[in-house]
């Protein structure tokens, strides 16, 4: 019977990659609840120590109040969306649908996707990622590095100063290298400079590095891909092309000048930057 029931949902996937995605998530609610509670509540403490405790009770009660629509929303678009697909570089991915972070109305429902084909090739062997994104969603054996974010077995260190004694076949990071010097007190805009610096030295031998980077976010950084100080073996880029989160891929001139809306945190243009050491 159970067999009966697994071979008909197989067969509904369209692929290898979707029924990972379903596993991982799985994964997370059954093996990794305990785990996620203590780290909220480790984020609570030092958020209250930050900003004090009522701004943690009244973001806590906004969560609670936002969760079950959020939970909603994420089912229809699992359900009734389950076969929207958009394409890059030739290969044909679906969109991620996930609670955290609401993916299907952000970048990184098309963000998940790309990178975590990269991953999977790697699988097994010594992969590092800068900004701890990836865990919240496909949890998987790497190393991950994050200057800021408190969890598990995450690194906290500067990506410019990290220092260790391997390196990477595969380096990866989402959306995160932006906010180095940008984000930062006092302003840095030139250090992603030496972050990609640093990061390049990490990779081994016939190994890669691929990022992902919204466009208009980091006006600085935007200006250093104009002017080709930062540097990709490949480059390809996606461009929000509605109000339903559907993204297209389109020439470096269709989104360099792309906009970013600070009051709904939005982007509209993404590039995927990869670094080979061949």
């Amino acid at each position: 019977m159970r067999r009966n029931v697994l071979k008909r949902r197989c067969s509904r996937q369209s692929g290898l990659i979707d029924i990972s995605y379903q596993l991982m998530e799985k994964r997370i609610c059954r093996d990794n609840f305990f785990k996620e509670a203590k780290k909220l509540i480790a984020r609570a403490r030092e958020l209250s120590k930050e900003k004090g405790v009522s701004y943690v009770i009244r973001t806590g009660v906004e969560t609670i109040l936002h969760w079950p629509v959020d939970a909603f929303i994420c089912w229809h678009y699992k359900i009734f969306h389950s076969s929207r697909t958009f394409e890059l570089h030739n290969v044909t991915y679906k969109y991620f649908y996930h609670r955290y972070n609401p993916t299907w109305r952000n970048e990184r429902a098309v963000e998940i996707p790309v990178i975590w084909r990269v991953v999977e090739k790697y699988q097994g062997q010594k992969i590092l990622e800068v900004g701890n994104v990836l865990s919240h969603y496909l949890p998987f054996d790497h190393d991950v590095l994050d200057k800021y974010e408190k969890a598990e077995g995450v690194l906290n260190q500067d990506v410019i100063d990290f220092r260790p004694a391997k390196k990477y076949d595969l380096i990866v990071s989402i959306s995160t290298l932006e906010h180095v010097g940008w984000d930062e007190n006092p302003r840095e805009p030139m250090k992603i400079l030496k972050a990609f610096e640093n990061l390049k030295r990490l990779i081994a031998p016939n190994g890669k590095l691929a990022v992902t980077l919204p466009i208009g976010y980091n006006n600085a950084l935007d200006e250093l891909l104009k002017n080709n100080r930062i540097q990709f073996t490949d480059m390809y880029c996606l461009k929000r092309m509605s109000e339903d989160n559907d993204w297209a891929e389109v020439g470096w001139n269709d989104v360099c000048d792309s906009k970013y809306d600070p009051v709904i945190q939005k982007i509209n243009g993404l590039i995927i930057g990869i670094m080979e050491n061949k």
